[in-house]
């Protein structure tokens, strides 16, 4: 019991306790006392009915007549789960007597259970709308809910000594000793300056204290009145001129009314401490937003810039020319070199702004930021630089076999001009015996000839079979000439059959043949034919790629040269059966038309053929020189790459593993260790220039078409992978120590804590690969295994099997950490709201700083419950979500 009740008590002559004492004590109805007090109730009632207002009014009701609205139960149960926020049983809806004494009964029994022992008062008489029993069981109740947490030195007694100690000198005009609030009401309230002085006090912009005056009663109390109910959020509840008009003020009344101002201000207090608390808490929350809305920005900005590239590397579209492929290849080449390199530095930078983000959010309590995800390009990148080296592979190689097929095409073509008109010819009709038996020896030696084309034919046909295998570009004309010789070939094949019968029918009248031009024509035929394979041949062009394949080509050449004396030893003989001829001719003088009946060939087409040949040889020694020169030089270019990438390749991996060892075994402050990381960082890349100069030796090497290096393991792609690695690396281990001086400034963790932390860190990291066995303690699976457990799921919650140094640091501090919690926000804005279950937007207007407040409006939903009111906003789901996964 607060020492101001008991002092109430006593001057209304109340006994000290919870019990509301007999007749004559105010509050207690036993009809026949202290008339004076409570017969009409003119002042109290207006009073009551105001402050019964002001609770039933949060509840969306109000009451007109105090005594006649409270007779069914329901309002007054209503009254009391208002101002004690707790539920009272469920009460009767019947309109029937009965049923409105049940409710009233309810209603007492709960005030009985506060503690406070009724005497007459029953549930009839309120029921009967007796004035003096409803009034006596009102101010029951703002004694018991209203009145009893207040003291003197709380409330009262401050009140009147901020009055007592304006600058205008109220305290000279009201200095008194409050032995008696009965006195204190009759003195300290009745000119107004008492109230004027509460507010004051606690709200002095409100009132101009200094301009009133003592001799104007009724404009203080006025005044008072209209600024507490204004601003304040408190209903009038006297009049000024019950006041000014009675030598005594009601009691009752007063004491009613300056509890509403001890609640109002009281509540203002709690509201500022929740408003501060609401007002961090939405600070820190507004800048972690900021900052995902920044690294939104960039990660959209490097996925855009992924999402228009891959398609680009991924497009396998082939080009019909070597120089269209080519081109492709180049800009790859650009691709590589100049477009994607600044692209990796943005990747690195957005981990560090990623990994920084998540260590504030930590810091703060709340959770970690789970951005949009997205792809690279570095898996496209090697399919499509490996497509274009397939695709220029074969299109060299479609050239090469079109270049071939041309060739022996034209060689065919050639051969086979006339072929046709000539096997079409009737000669055999009107020639003699001699010249029939020619016609047929010629015809004879033709069918051998034609044996002997008939593999370049089969040949031309296999490359232009090759040809429609490969997807030549150009494989329609090919088809076509190719089909044009097929069908040729098939009609000197029937041809030839054709005229070969008509022969033979004939060749029985005819018996003289000339067997020295039959015989020329045997040997002369298979020799040009060889002669023209040869000059084939010798002019075909190679593709080679390594000193071993020229070498052998060239070993093929001189087993080649080697067999031309046998070759003009025949061309000697050919010749000497023609010569042979023409002595027998001179000899019987025999009557010749001057060419052999057998064959086209003749001696100047043999000799001049021979000597196209022995030109053909020497070119031919040329073209194999050159290739050798430059298959030497790719050979250096191989040895020169491979001497850079030998060394660059087990530096970068030194370098590496340098960086690993120094993450682990780092010595000095924090600040030391960055600045040592840095120095070393800058010597990384001032190694850049050494990649440059192999990546301009990889190009030559490309350039050269050299597609394999046996000197070494390494590749470009292998060091420009290993290059970023190391670059991404080095500025990881930057980034973790920069969090770390983040995390040990924001919680306060000394150097000498970290030392520890690190050696804890890095001793558990070497036994980690140990058996788990001896974790658990002497007793096998028990407590300190389950310690382990419950560690490993703070440090590591995905089960990934690695615990970093950062969430090391994280979990050894986390116990000290001042964070706040959802439930603790949830608690402030409770206070802003008037213990309401929702607050509304002039509520956060009032107490929050204009931005924050509108924040929080923007972002705060709907509230949805019962006893809300239009416009009422859901304070709860908000706090939570400021602590939970969402969009907020």
């Amino acid at each position: 019991m607060s020492a101001w009740l008991c002092s109430c008590r006593s001057s209304f002559g109340f006994p000290s306790g919870n019990t509301v004492p007999d007749a004559g004590a105010p509050g207690v109805i036993n009809p026949g006392t202290r008339k004076e007090a409570l017969a009409a109730g003119c002042v109290t009632r207006p009073t009551f009915t105001a402050w019964c207002n002001s609770h039933l009014r949060k509840a969306g009701t109000q009451i007109e007549n105090i005594e006649e609205d409270f007779r069914d139960g329901l309002k007054l149960m209503l009254l009391l789960e208002v101002i004690s926020g707790e539920r009272l049983a469920k009460p009767e809806r019947g309109k029937m007597r009965v049923h409105k004494i049940s409710n009233v009964n309810k209603a007492l029994d709960f005030i009985a259970s506060k503690g406070v022992k009724l005497v007459s008062i029953g549930a009839e008489e309120i029921v009967d709308g007796n004035a003096k029993m409803t009034l006596g069981m009102i101010w029951t109740i703002i004694l018991r809910f209203a009145i009893q947490d207040i003291s003197v030195e709380g409330t009262v007694y401050a009140c009147w000594h901020a009055a007592c100690s304006d600058p205008i000198g109220a305290h000279d005009l009201y200095e008194v000793h409050f032995n008696s609030v009965s006195l204190l009401c009759s003195l300290s309230w009745k000119d107004g300056l008492g109230f004027c002085a509460l507010i004051h006090r606690h709200r002095p912009e409100l009132i101009d204290y200094g301009k009133l005056r003592k001799d104007d009663p009724m404009t203080n109390l006025n005044t008072a009145f209209d600024v507490a109910e204004k601003y304040l959020d408190i209903p009038k509840m006297l009049d000024a001129e019950d006041i000014v008009g009675t030598a005594r003020p009601d009691e009752k009344a007063i004491m009613t009314y300056v509890s509403s101002f001890y609640h109002a201000f009281s509540g203002a207090q709690k509201a500022e401490t929740a408003a501060n608390r609401i007002c961090k808490v939405l600070a820190v929350n507004q800048e972690n937003e900021q900052l995902m809305e920044d690294y939104e920005k960039l990660a959209s900005d490097l996925l855009e810039w992924i999402r228009r590239t891959i398609p680009w590397l991924e497009n396998r579209m082939p080009e019909n020319t070597m120089q269209a492929m080519q081109q492709k290849l180049e800009d790859f080449r650009d691709y590589r070199r100049l477009h994607k390199p600044p692209k990796v530095q943005e990747k690195c930078q957005l981990e560090i702004n990623f990994n920084t983000l998540q260590t504030k959010l930590r810091l703060s309590n709340r959770p970690a930021f789970m951005p949009s995800e997205g792809k690279m390009v570095s898996g496209a990148e090697k399919g499509y630089e490996e497509w274009l080296l397939n695709e220029i592979r074969r299109l060299e190689r479609l050239d090469h076999l079109a270049e071939k097929f041309r060739q022996k095409a034209a060689i065919h073509e050639a051969w086979t001009e006339g072929k046709e008109e000539m096997l079409q010819k009737r000669d055999y009709e009107t020639a003699s015996l001699s010249e029939i038996k020619a016609l047929l020896k010629k015809h004879e030696a033709f069918e051998s000839d034609l044996a002997a084309h008939q593999d370049r034919v089969e040949q031309i046909a296999a490359i232009a079979q090759e040809l429609n295998e490969l997807d030549y570009y150009d494989s329609p004309s090919v088809n076509a000439r190719c089909q044009r010789i097929c069908d040729q070939w098939d009609a000197l094949g029937a041809l030839t059959q054709k005229r070969s019968e008509a022969l033979q029918r004939t060749e029985k009248l005819l018996e003289t043949i000339d067997q020295l031009y039959l015989e020329f024509a045997k040997r002369a035929a298979p020799f040009n034919n060889w002669m023209e394979g040869a000059m084939e041949d010798l002019q075909d062009t190679f593709i080679v790629h390594t000193i071993e394949e020229i070498q052998g080509l060239s070993t093929a050449h001189e087993q080649f040269k080697a067999t031309l004396p046998e070759a003009d030893k025949e061309r000697q003989a050919i010749l000497g059966i023609h010569n042979e001829i023409a002595k027998i001719v001179q000899t019987y003088h025999v009557n010749m038309a001057g060419t052999n009946p057998y064959t086209t060939i003749n001696p100047q087409e043999i000799n001049a053929k021979w000597d196209k040949v022995r030109q053909l040889v020497p070119q031919r020694d040329q073209a194999l020189i050159e290739e050798h020169a430059r298959q030497q030089n790719n050979e250096r270019l191989r040895r020169q790459f491979a001497n850079q990438a030998n060394v660059i390749g087990p530096w970068i991996q030194t370098k590496m593993e340098e960086i690993g060892r120094i993450s682990i075994e780092m010595h000095g402050t924090l600040e030391d260790q960055l600045t040592h990381l840095r120095q070393y960082e800058k010597s990384i890349v001032n190694y850049k220039p050494k990649i440059d100069q192999l990546e301009g030796d990889h190009q030559l090497i490309q350039e050269a078409l050299i597609f394999d290096n046996k000197h070494t393991n390494y590749t470009m792609e292998h060091i420009r992978v290993g290059w970023e690695q190391l670059l991404t690396t080095i500025a990881r281990t930057i980034n973790e120590i920069e969090n770390q001086i983040l995390t040990r400034d924001a919680k306060g963790i000394s150097q000498e804590q970290l030392n520890e932390f690190r050696a804890s860190f890095n001793h558990f990291d070497r036994v980690s690969t140990h058996s788990r066995g001896g974790r658990g303690g002497r007793g096998g699976r028990g407590s300190g295994e389950n310690e382990f457990s419950r560690i490993m799921s703070i440090v590591d919650p995905n089960r990934m099997g690695i615990v970093t140094f950062q969430a090391f640091i994280d979990f050894m501090s986390r116990e000290t950490a001042d964070t706040d919690t959802a439930d603790q926000v949830m608690a402030s804005f409770k206070v802003l709201a008037g213990d309401k279950n929702y607050i509304l937007a002039d509520e956060l207007r009032r107490e929050l700083p204009p931005d924050q407040a509108e924040y929080c409006i923007a972002r705060m939903a709907p509230y949805t419950g019962p006893d809300g009111v239009p416009g009422a906003l859901d304070y709860m789901s908000f706090s939570t979500a400021l602590y939970g996964e969402s969009d907020l």
